[in-house]
């Protein structure tokens, strides 16, 4: 359990933080068009139609 802890799970962590900045890096070499945030759409009626209340006298 020793080896684990003194070995595997730094070198594990350190390799997660070496993906991570593999992952952000990347984006200085993307066209400029794609290194922006990805568009958010608004949600139109056909995706989540309106709730209308119950006829039950409440109006």
């Amino acid at each position: 359990m020793a080896i684990f802890r003194q070995y595997i799970a730094p070198l594990l962590v350190v390799l997660i933080f070496l993906m991570a900045l593999l992952a952000v890096s990347v984006r200085i070499f993307l066209p400029e068009d794609m290194a922006a945030p990805a568009p958010i759409e608004t949600v139109g009626q056909a995706i989540a139609p309106a709730v209308v209340a119950p006829a039950i006298g409440l109006t």
